[in-house]
This record gives C-alpha cells, structure tokens and sequence, in this order.
C-alpha cells in the first residue's frame, strides 16, 4: 500500500505495522495462519511471523510456523480496508491489518495455542 499517513515505514504511531506482507509467489508455498487465515509463504511467516497474531511468535521459529499455519486452505482475497469492507465483515477479518487472507481453512489452531487468543 502506498500514501495514507504515516512517516512511509508502514508502521503504526504504536509500532504496529499499518499492513501485512503481501505474499512474494502463489504456488504451492503459501500457508494461511489458522488464528486470523493471513496467507503469507512460509519463509515470510519465518521472517515476520504474522502480523495480527504477535503473541503466536512464529518468527523464527519453524514448530510455531508449522503449528500454526495451514498449506491446506480455499480461496485468497485482498483487503486493503477491512473496516470498511463488506466482505472483510463477512469473513470476519474486519478488525485486521490490511493483507491477503483465505477464505476459509479446515484445520483450527491446536489448544496450547489457543491460550495465547
């Protein structure tokens, strides 16, 4: 995303970032978080973790990244404003960052993780 406030980090006055990676390929590598469903690639969940779900501390840490996450999921859709986006309320995804998120996921986050939400 591009203009809109800030100092051009894409981080919020809270450290916060304003929006999610947006995926670097489509293929096969793409993993949806189970928590909030924010597709990113694996490598990108190592690196920055997911950005709505801090606390789940994937960064770096491959068993979070895989725990955590799905390959197995239907369905993309960009938000780039999910509060006033009528679809991003339908999926229920109207209180997270802007990014690319599935449409729905089979698998549910395990227990010792749901603690943490």
């Amino acid at each position: 995303m591009r203009g809109g406030g800030g100092g051009g980090d894409g981080m919020e006055d809270d450290g916060r970032p304003k929006y999610a990676q947006i995926p670097t390929s489509f293929g096969h590598e793409l993993r949806a978080c189970l928590r909030c469903r924010l597709v990113k690639t694996y490598d990108q969940f190592m690196e920055q973790g997911c950005e709505n779900c801090p606390f789940l501390e994937m960064d770096r840490d491959h068993e979070n990244v895989v725990n955590c996450t799905t390959p197995n999921f239907t369905g993309i859709i960009s938000v780039m404003d999910p509060g006033r986006s009528w679809a991003a309320r339908w999926l229920r995804i109207g209180k997270f960052i802007p990014g690319c998120y599935t449409l729905a996921v089979a698998e549910e986050l395990p227990e010792e993780y749901q603690v943490a939400t």
